[in-house]
């Protein structure tokens, strides 16, 4: 039986804080899933990216000075370039009332600044599935 690695690319949206998202996408690596990283921080580039690494999933951290309309793009780029199926989650800076709105847009999840790399990768073993097309 051939086992199909997850892919997830990982992008920011924001100023800094490279060190962190290095060491999420080395602990996802180690539990088994194939990361891209992209230092990228605009929504079109995310995408773009997103479709040229045939990824499963995107990652992003919102980092200081992101907005959550960044995020939407990001799903409303999906849809557009036909690919919906691939699963958006983000984390990081965050006004804790925004978070149902992002949810409602279309992200599959938020995790709030201080959230483990152990619970991501937890979450993400539960949650990110290959993309059958």
């Amino acid at each position: 039986m051939t086992t199909i690695m997850v892919r997830i690319l990982l992008a920011k949206i924001g100023d800094g804080y490279d060190q962190a998202q290095l060491q999420l996408g080395k602990a996802l690596l180690d539990a088994g899933f194939e990361v891209i990283y992209t230092n990228t921080q605009d929504p079109d580039s995310i995408v773009a990216s997103a479709l040229q690494e045939s990824v499963d999933h995107i990652g992003i951290t919102m980092l200081p000075g992101s907005n959550i309309a960044d995020l939407k793009k990001v799903i409303d780029q999906l849809a557009q370039a036909d690919a919906p199926e691939i699963q958006v989650a983000a984390g990081g800076f965050l006004d804790e009332k925004d978070i149902p709105s992002v949810k409602k847009m279309g992200v599959a999840e938020f995790f709030p600044k201080g959230t483990t790399f152990d619970q991501l990768v937890a979450w993400a073993k539960e949650h990110i599935k290959p993309v059958v097309t």
